[in-house]
C-alpha cells in the first residue's frame, strides 16, 4: 500500500463529502489527519495506530468512498494515527513507542496532539477502533460499556463478520478470558495501570460504548477490510442513536 497516496485519496474524498480536516502534526513527512462532520450523536472511529495493521485504514477509506458517513451524526474520524509505522509495516512510531499504550503518560507528540484534538470535540457515544491480530485465526472484539443500553449484540456483530471469518476459537486472548467466543467484555480499567490504550482513555472521558474490532492479520487483506466494513456498518446501524 502506498500510504502517501492513501492520505491524498482520504483527504480528497473527505473534502468532497463535507468533512473538515485538521492536520494534527506531521510524522516523518506524513500528515496525521483528524476529520469531523455533521451534527447529532457523536460517533468516533480510528485506525492505523499500529503500523502493522493496514486493514483498518483501508476499511475506513472504503466506507468514506461509499458515502457511509451520512447526516444525522457527529462523525469524528482519525484514519491513520501512525502513518510512519504504516509505511514501515511496524507496530510502533518512529521512536519505537506503542502509541496505543501512551494515552495516560502522553510521552509522544502523536498522542499529545491527538488527545488535545479529542478534548475539543463532543464526547463520543460510540467509539469504534479498528485493529488486527497476527496471532488470531478468527475475529474477536473488546467491548467497554459504561452503561449504554444500545449498540450491537454479540450475535449481531458475529453475524456481520460471518461471511468473512468465524470467531476466534481461543478461550484466552492476550491473557483475557473471553466472555463468549470472539468477545472480551473489558472493564474500563487498563491492563497495565500506566499503559492506557485509546479505548481506556475514551472510557475515562465519558464514552458510553467502545468496540475494538480485531481481524486476523494472517488472512487475505481483502477479507480483513471487508470484515471491518461489515462490522462497522452493523455497529452504527444498531446504535439507533
Amino acid at each position: 500500500m502506498d500510504w502517501g497516496e492513501f492520505l491524498r485519496e482520504w483527504r480528497e474524498a473527505a473534502l468532497e463529502r463535507g468533512f473538515q480536516i485538521e492536520v494534527l502534526m506531521e510524522q516523518e513527512g506524513d500528515e496525521i489527519l483528524a476529520c469531523s462532520k455533521g451534527e447529532g450523536p457523536c460517533v468516533y472511529l480510528s485506525s492505523g495506530v499500529h503500523g502493522d495493521e493496514p486493514a483498518g485504514p483501508q476499511a475506513l477509506l472504503q466506507l468514506l468512498r461509499e458515502g457511509f458517513f451520512q447526516d444525522g451524526y457527529r462523525w469524528l474520524i482519525c484514519p491513520a494515527l501512525n502513518p510512519a509505522g504504516l509505511r514501515k509495516g511496524v507496530r510502533e512510531n518512529p521512536q519505537g513507542v506503542d502509541l496505543n499504550r501512551d494515552y495516560l503518560a502522553q510521552t509522544t507528540a502523536e498522542v499529545r496532539v491527538h488527545r488535545e484534538w479529542l478534548e475539543g470535540q463532543a464526547t463520543p457515544r460510540l467509539f469504534l477502533s479498528l485493529h488486527e491480530d497476527w496471532e488470531s485465526s478468527g475475529i474477536y472484539y473488546y467491548e467497554i460499556n459504561r452503561g449504554s443500553e444500545k449498540g450491537p449484540s454479540y450475535e449481531e456483530l458475529l453475524e456481520a463478520a460471518a461471511s468473512y471469518f468465524p470467531p476466534e476459537p481461543e478461550r484466552v486472548i492476550d491473557d483475557h478470558e473471553v466472555t463468549k467466543l470472539g468477545w472480551i467484555y473489558h472493564a474500563d480499567e487498563p491492563d497495565i495501570p500506566e499503559g492506557w490504550p485509546e479505548a481506556i482513555y475514551l472510557a475515562k472521558s465519558g464514552c458510553e460504548l467502545s468496540l475494538t474490532l480485531e481481524t486476523p492479520s494472517s488472512m487475505a487483506l481483502e477479507k480483513r477490510v471487508g470484515c471491518h466494513v461489515a462490522m462497522v456498518k452493523r455497529a452504527v446501524e444498531r446504535m439507533e442513536l
